[in-house]
């Protein structure tokens, strides 16, 4: 070695080794270099690749949906009202599992928040239940009205324990719009009473407009239909009036209408009640079906559907009707009787044309 250290220094024979340390260097430097670079499983590092290699994290697979019921009704989808444009939402990473159940249950609230801003209060708490069918109301009972016609009567009375006979006519007159009915009493020594009744015919039956009571003088009830209500002429209370009111004439041709449309609709027992006016004040007169009833009248046999209006109070008027089908339900005798015994009676004895 000195000698080589001599020579390089000599610079004499020092050329032929210098190529040889030159190469010898090289290789020594390429193989710690190939070294260093090495893997445990022998492959190199820095191998190339004809695509890169990209390092991800693998997430769990998500958790499958509970399946509904195939029975059950499919929920509706919300129908999101109009709605502030939202920012986009960016697409997620290529490294984050999408979870369609997730995201439903996230957008629900939002999609619920809307439509119940565009409802109102009461909708969005309660929704509105289905309109209900109207409810049919019951048909008006129809009537048939009886043809105009002037029955006379036999009356047999009772005043005070002294008893009398006297002559009572009942007329009904109509043109089919529009009516008159006029029953008057008269008896020798003791003077005549008249009761008349004025109206109009509707599909309903009588309408009333007056009623008069003449004795000495006259007093009479208004029906004012338009004010709803009655008013007299001898300055008592005025009445409320109701709806099929008739006055104390035109009841009696009324019953008859209802009962000669549908006489099925009475049995025994059944009851029909209505306003009736009379000529100083108002009351509600209830009549009960007694049934039939055959009678022998001065005019003759006569079979019957009687009625009465029983009292209601001591002092209430009890009137008993027997109505004849072969008249149109007109009644062929009326009976009165008063709280003290005194009555008139009523009984047919002939019927024609008025």
């Amino acid at each position: 070695m000195s000698r080589l250290v001599l020579s390089s220094r000599s610079g004499t024979s020092a050329a032929p080794w210098r190529p040889l340390l030159l190469l010898s260097a090289t290789m020594l430097a390429a193989h710690l270099l190939l070294l260093s670079g090495m893997h445990f499983d022998g492959l190199p590092a820095e191998q190339p690749l004809s695509r890169p290699l990209i390092t991800r994290t693998v997430a769990a697979p998500p958790v499958p949906a509970v399946p509904q019921p195939q029975a059950a009704t499919p929920r509706p989808k919300p129908v999101a009202a109009p709605t502030r444009p939202r920012a986009a939402v960016p697409p997620a990473a290529p490294d984050q599992a999408s979870n369609p159940a997730s995201d439903a249950v996230e957008s629900a609230p939002t999609a619920i928040n809307s439509i119940a801003k565009e409802l109102p209060a009461s909708a969005a708490e309660k929704p509105t239940p289905p309109p209900t069918a109207p409810v049919a109301e019951a048909p008006s009972p129809s009537t048939i009205i009886p043809g105009s016609l002037r029955i006379k009567y036999n009356l047999f009375g009772e005043v005070r324990q002294l008893p009398y006979t006297a002559n009572a006519e009942l007329l009904w007159a109509h043109d089919g719009e529009s009516y008159d009915a006029q029953l008057e009493i008269s008896a020798l020594f003791l003077g005549s009473r008249r009761q008349t009744s004025r109206g109009q015919l509707t599909p309903q039956g009588l309408k009333p407009k007056r009623f008069g009571d003449k004795v000495r003088s006259e007093v009479a009830a208004h029906f004012e239909y338009d004010k709803g209500k009655v008013i007299f002429s001898a300055n008592t209370p005025e009445a409320a009036l109701q709806p099929g009111a008739q006055d104390q004439l035109s009841i009696f041709v009324q019953i008859a209408s209802l009962i000669g449309a549908e006489p099925q609709r009475y049995p025994r027992g059944t009851t029909i009640e209505m306003q009736a006016v009379g000529p100083r004040e108002s009351d509600n007169w209830r009549f009960v079906v007694d049934g039939p009833e055959h009678l022998n009248l001065p005019g003759g046999e006569q079979d019957t559907l009687k009625i009465t209006r029983p009292r209601r109070q001591p002092s209430d008027l009890m009137v008993e009707l027997w109505l004849a089908p072969t008249l149109g339900y007109l009644p062929v005798r009326i009976k009165l009787t008063q709280d003290n015994g005194d009555f008139i009676d009523q009984q047919w004895r002939s019927s024609g044309p008025p």
